[in-house]
C-alpha cells in the first residue's frame, strides 16, 4: 500500500498557455478512497493519467510511497488503473483475460492461478471464468476488468470513470459492489467522475476541480455543508444551491439580506464576518433542501421570508421539485389565494423575476401559479464574496 502525493504538479499541452492541470498539491493517504470530481474538461482525468505514467508531467512531483516517479515508465509505478470502456480481449475467457497481466509479468503458472480465482471470488464472477466477454452483461463485464486490476496486488487503484457506460441501476448497484470491494482489499484508490451523486456516495474525500484547478479537498459531508467557494457550492448538491445577489444592509442591529422582491435575515454567527459588505452586493446561497413552506418553518421571523409563485412542480413520488418564481417588488403585491393565467406566469418569467428551486415533501400540494412564501432557517444561508466567490465565514 501507498500514499499518493502531488507537489505543485503541473500539466501543459503544447503552445497552449492555459494549463490543464495548475499547480495541484494533495496528499491520497494509504488505503484512502479519494474521489476526483469536476465538470468536463476540469483536469481530474489528467492528473489521475499523471500517476499512472500515461502524461508526462510538466512540473511539480508525484510521489508514489517514497518514491519520485516522475521519470518512471508505468509498467514501474506499481498503479493499476481501471478504464471506462472495459477493454477486455474479446477472444479470451474470462480466466485468460484475469491472468494476463500477470503473464505478462513471468508470475509462476501456481501463484497466476491462485490470484485469478482470489479475485474472481472477491468479485463474484467464478462462474463466469470460462464464458468470453460477449457472453457477459455490462455490469459483469465491468468487475472482470476490476479484476484484472485486483489481481495486480498494486500499490494503487486508478479507476477513470468506470460506471459511465452501465444503466442507471446497473450503475448504482456497481456504486455498492465497489466500496464493498474497497473495504475488502484496501487499497489506496484514486477514482475520477463528473458525476457528483457518485463522488458523494463513494469517497473517503472528494478533491473538487474547475479549469485546472483543485478548488477543495475535503469530506463529502464538510463539502455539502461548507463549500469553500460558490463553484463548489453549485457543484455538490442535486438539485445545485440557489444562488441570488442581494444587498446587504444593516438596521434594528442585524444585518438583512436584500433584494427588491424580498429581504432575508442573516445568520448571527456570521454578522461579524458580513459586517465588512454592508452596502455591498454580494451572492447569497440556500440550498433547495433548505427552502420551506412558511406553514412548515419552525420560528421563522416575520417579513423574512420570500413572496413566490409557483412555476413547475417534478412529482417524483417521495419527494417534489418546485421552482419558483420571486417577482421584483412582489412584496407589495401581497400572497393572496389567486392563481395566475399560464400567459401571466410565463410574462413573468420573462421579466426579470428570480428562478428558485425548492425540494419539499409529496403531501405540499401545489400547483403552477399557486402564491406562497417560502423561508431558510438562517443558518442554512451562504454568502460568497462578490469578487473571489469564496465562501464568507
Amino acid at each position: 500500500m501507498a500514499r499518493v502525493i502531488f507537489q505543485n504538479v503541473t500539466k501543459l499541452y503544447g503552445g497552449n498557455p492555459t494549463p490543464a492541470v495548475a499547480d495541484l498539491s494533495m496528499e491520497v493517504e494509504d488505503q484512502e478512497f479519494l474521489v476526483l470530481v469536476g465538470p468536463s474538461g476540469c483536469g481530474k482525468s489528467t492528473a489521475m493519467r499523471m500517476v499512472a505514467g500515461l502524461e508526462e508531467i510538466s512540473g511539480g512531483q508525484i510521489i508514489i510511497g517514497d518514491r519520485v516517479v516522475n521519470d518512471l515508465p508505468p509498467k514501474d509505478r506499481d498503479v493499476a488503473m481501471v478504464f471506462q470502456s472495459y477493454a477486455l480481449y474479446p477472444h479470451m475467457s474470462v480466466y485468460d483475460n484475469l491472468a494476463y497481466p500477470l503473464k505478462l509479468r513471468k508470475v509462476p503458472k501456481t501463484e497466476r492461478d491462485q490470484r485469478v480465482r482470489e479475485a474472481a471470488r472477491t468479485l463474484d464472477i467464478e462462474q463466469f471464468l470460462d464464458r468470453k466477454p460477449k457472453a457477459l452483461s455490462g455490469g459483469q463485464r465491468q468487475r472482470v476488468a476490476l479484476g484484472r486490476a485486483i489481481v495486480r496486488n498494486a500499490d494503487v487503484f486508478l479507476m477513470d470513470e468506470p460506471l459511465s457506460n452501465l444503466d442507471a441501476k446497473l450503475r448504482v448497484q456497481t456504486r455498492a459492489e465497489l466500496i464493498k470491494l474497497h473495504e475488502r482489499v484496501n487499497t489506496t484508490t484514486i477514482y475520477v467522475t463528473h458525476d457528483q451523486v457518485e463522488a458523494m456516495t463513494m469517497g473517503d474525500r472528494i478533491a473538487v476541480m474547475s479549469l485546472g484547478i483543485l478548488q477543495q479537498l475535503d469530506t463529502p459531508q464538510n463539502l455539502y455543508d461548507h463549500p469553500a467557494n460558490k463553484f463548489v457550492a453549485g457543484f455538490i448538491g442535486s438539485p445545485s444551491m440557489n444562488f441570488v445577489e442581494v444587498a446587504l444592509t444593516a438596521q434594528d442591529g442585524k444585518i438583512h439580506a436584500t433584494t427588491e422582491g424580498f429581504a432575508v435575515l442573516a445568520p448571527a454567527h456570521k454578522e461579524k464576518a458580513l459586517a465588512q459588505y454592508i452596502g455591498q452586493t454580494i451572492t447569497m446561497g440556500v440550498r433547495p433542501e433548505h427552502l420551506v413552506e412558511v406553514s412548515r418553518l419552525g420560528g421563522h421571523v416575520k417579513g423574512t421570508t420570500i413572496p413566490v409563485t409557483v412555476d413547475i412542480v417534478e412529482q417524483l413520488g417521495n419527494e417534489n421539485f418546485v421552482y419558483l418564481l420571486n417577482r421584483p417588488n412582489g412584496r407589495r403585491g401581497g400572497t393572496e389565494e389567486i392563481k395566475l393565467t399560464e400567459y401571466e406566469a410565463e410574462s413573468m418569467s420573462r421579466t426579470g423575476s428570480t428562478l428558485l428551486t425548492a425540494r419539499m415533501a409529496p403531501d405540499v400540494r401545489l400547483i403552477r401559479g399557486d402564491r406562497i412564501e417560502v423561508g431558510a432557517a438562517p443558518e442554512n444561508l451562504h454568502f460568497f464574496d462578490p469578487q473571489t466567490e469564496a465562501a464568507i465565514r
